[in-house]
């Protein structure tokens, strides 16, 4: 490990483009899924508190963004390829997952009417022919753009990532220099820092850090993963997305890949240190959130563990405490106040824990398969799963469920909230939930 020279005072880096009623990445204006406290429902139905839905045409499960009177979010529309061409592109797949193969991807842009849910823009950034496969789980479009005044960052991982002007909806850049392999697909978001729009490229084959110039799209640096992995290329792939931090003054990007959480310098890329997970994790999903001078994550896949690590203080970052029990490999966690939450993928079991501590509060069933990470918002905790089922829960040291509400189809993007508003995309539609006169 690494030892950073600045003594280490934590303050969350709030994302200084984002106004307080606007949603401008994954997980809001923080990047930890936050809203404000004004009350949004508690209670809808396909019938009850839906002031609009949307259809949105192809597959993504990119969660969405909002700027001032826009939503946008990316989707994939597919050609299917033969059954012949099928198996001969994945002949060298050498894991076991279900799949899906198409023949060529188009990749786009939509924006709706934030007051009315009409499209407004529907727009075709990229494509690919014969693109690599994805797991059946997992989408072409996964990743979450990037909004501020007068564009929209898109990044469709190997497939590449591309500007497009808010209001004239034209693609002002493309960059497609960074592929890698995926084995399951794209999942990793990028994050706008200053001039600088960085994201992972954590692959079986390759593993780094990148920024792009905003402006032209032209990468500014690139910096490769410095620790030690698994020789077995499968266990190098990650998923993660990074969350930027303030400490002295310093912005640093916190950067969770296999086995190792990085602290990088953003305007160089300078690795300023490294953590150990100690355990085997990868295939990282997650993203992490920061509170109590501490930044907690979850070691995904293989052995998931729930990692606070101390980096507060002048010694080098550490591990403070580890939890092993119902850590999810793809919902991220949340802090509010003094407690830490999270939802296992399968079954539902919600956990409960001192954020600064990792005394367990207490760890209980609210049911549902997990993918979309929660929304703190109007003072209520938000959890939304794969069977369309979202779950209201008062936070606290005790679990009170105080709705379960249903929509048709899946959802696996995470929620948004913005003016008084829930705004849930499922596999079928965009919504807009707010209280109905």
């Amino acid at each position: 490990m690494k030892t950073m020279t600045l003594p280490l005072t934590l303050l969350l880096a709030g994302v200084s483009f984002a106004q307080a009623e606007d949603w401008p990445q994954w997980r809001g204006p923080t990047g930890q899924g936050i809203a404000s406290d004004r009350a949004v429902p508690m209670k809808w139905s396909e019938t009850e508190n839906v002031a609009w839905k949307t259809p949105i045409r192809g597959k993504g499960w990119s969660s969405p963004v909002i700027l001032g009177e826009q939503i946008w979010v990316t989707t994939a529309e597919l050609k299917p390829d033969t059954p012949e061409n099928i198996k001969r592109r994945l002949q060298d797949n050498t894991g076991d997952q279900p799949l899906e193969v198409a023949g060529e991807a188009m990749f786009r842009a939509v924006c709706l009417d934030k007051t009315s849910g009409q499209v407004v823009h529907d727009i075709e950034v990229l494509t690919a022919a014969e693109p690599q496969w994805v797991h059946r789980m997992n989408s072409y479009a996964s990743p979450t753009p990037v909004i501020e005044p007068g564009r929209l960052y898109c990044y469709f991982g190997t497939f590449g990532a591309a500007c497009v002007d808010i209001t004239s909806g034209e693609v002002l850049w493309t960059n497609t220099e960074h592929p890698l392999m995926h084995e399951n697909g794209p999942g990793s978001s990028p994050v706008l820092e200053g001039d600088l729009l960085i994201f992972h490229c954590d692959g079986s084959d390759v593993q780094y850090v990148v920024a792009l110039d905003k402006a032209t799209g032209k990468t500014a640096w690139k910096t490769d993963r410095s620790g030690k992995m698994d020789a077995n290329p499968q266990l190098k792939k990650s998923y993660g997305t990074p969350l930027v931090v303030e400490s002295d003054g310093q912005r640093i990007v916190m950067s969770p890949g296999s086995n190792w959480l990085y602290g990088y310098e953003p305007t160089t890329g300078k690795e300023l240190f490294k953590v150990d997970y100690e355990k085997l994790g990868f295939s990282v999903v997650p993203r992490p959130v920061a509170a109590h001078g501490m930044l907690f994550m979850s070691t995904s896949f293989m052995q998931p563990e729930l990692l606070a690590i101390r980096y507060d203080t002048a010694q080098s970052p550490h591990v403070a405490w580890r939890e092993k029990k119902s850590v999810p490999t793809m919902p991220s966690p949340i802090v509010v106040g003094d407690y830490l939450y999270y939802v296992s993928d399968n079954g539902g079991v919600l956990s409960c824990l001192e954020a600064k501590t990792g005394k367990v509060a207490y760890r209980e069933r609210i049911e549902g398969s997990h993918c979309a990470s929660p929304l703190y918002a109007g003072k209520h905790l938000y959890f939304c799963d794969r069977e369309g089922t979202t779950v209201v829960v008062e936070p606290g040291p005790k679990l009170k469920v105080l709705a379960k509400n249903k929509l048709a189809g899946s959802i696996m993007a995470s929620p948004a909230a913005v003016d008084g508003a829930l705004y849930i995309r499922t596999e079928q539609a965009m919504y807009r939930i707010e209280e109905q006169q």
